[in-house]
């Protein structure tokens, strides 16, 4: 997948079939759109990503800045899903204020040769957002390119947004964040090192320590599962501070893998939390500490991720497709 960043001037090769919007975490709303345009290729359009970076609530202060992926994580789920062409265009003052009718002119249809345009019903471009579906339509006629925009998705009778993902991820509810995302929330990144107390006690893990901006659910343990070099471990991790054995309130997710004992420090691990099993909380004494974690691991075996080594969540996403 060829990226586009930190830049305005740039020219395509290629016409394009482009999915616009927002895409902080990909729910199945933006799985929709990401569908379209890859059914493109059939008419010779190279499928392409557009979106802002950062998002207009971050540049207009509407935002904490809390993502529900981080920018890697977005990159690599695009190239995963077969995205040719992801364009992050750079927002500032000065980007924000070009008139819909020149970014349609200039950017669509001049820089990206766009022929093929897919977008949620709510899509907004231009000075204040001020180009909607209808006018991306009318644009199009006059520069060459069809649009097709889809309704919202619904879950329970609401609709599915960023927003919507964002709710239960931050309530815990990881098993309706799934269905949500059609996939369950993941925190990626490189595995560095820890106290190694799991070690001391005869349950090694691995750690990850997320980016600040990265939306982690509350603190506690989460039945989860690891993908590592193209498999899936069942898993238990702890999102948090670790409170019993540290005082550096360094928020990470640290987690045991089951039937593993590798040290794969410095390597890619993905690690997809699947639902909540209880809070974190501050023990006595490490004693107690390992009592409750040897509990917690037979937790998970009965929550039955013993039988999810080779599952590639397929669940989620069939049960996330469903509208309400």
């Amino acid at each position: 997948m060829d990226i586009i960043a930190n830049t305005l001037d740039f020219q395509l090769n290629r016409d394009t079939a482009v999915a616009m919007g927002k895409f902080d975490g990909l729910h199945i709303g933006h799985r929709e759109l990401l569908k379209l345009v890859l059914g493109q290729r059939s008419r010779g359009l190279a499928p392409c990503v557009f979106t802002f970076d950062p998002s207009p609530a971050v540049l207009f202060g509407l935002s904490d800045g809390k993502e529900l992926m981080t920018r890697e994580e977005k990159r690599q789920a695009f190239r995963e899903m077969g995205i040719e062409l992801l364009i992050e265009f750079p927002l500032s003052g000065e980007s924000a204020a070009m008139e819909p009718e020149d970014f349609a002119g200039q950017v669509l249809a001049g820089r990206m040769r766009t022929r093929y345009v897919a977008a949620g019903e709510d899509v907004s471009f231009g000075r204040r957002g001020a180009g909607d579906g209808a006018l991306l339509r009318r644009l199009g006629e006059r520069y060459g390119y069809e649009v097709q925009t889809i309704e919202k998705l619904k879950y329970h009778g609401r609709e599915v947004s960023s927003t919507y993902v964002r709710s239960q991820v931050e309530a815990g509810r990881m098993e309706q964040a799934a269905q949500l995302l059609g996939d369950f929330y993941t925190v990626s990144g490189r595995v560095c090192h820890g106290a190694r107390l799991g070690h001391g006690l005869g349950m090694p893990t691995v750690n990850l320590l997320p980016p600040a901006a990265k939306l982690l659910p509350p603190f506690g343990v989460y039945f989860s599962r690891a993908l590592y070099q193209g498999r899936s471990y069942a898993a238990i991790s702890n999102v948090g501070c670790k409170p019993t054995v540290t005082d550096a309130g360094l928020a990470g997710v640290e987690t045991y893998l089951y039937d593993f004992d590798r040290e794969i420090y410095g390597e890619e691990v993905r690690v997809q939390l699947l639902a909540f099993h209880r809070p974190e909380q501050r023990f006595p004494s490490v004693e107690a500490l390992k009592r409750q974690l040897q509990a917690d691991l037979e937790a998970g075996r009965a929550y039955g991720c013993g039988q999810m080594h080779n599952a590639k969540g397929s669940t989620a996403l069939d049960r996330g497709r469903q509208r309400a």
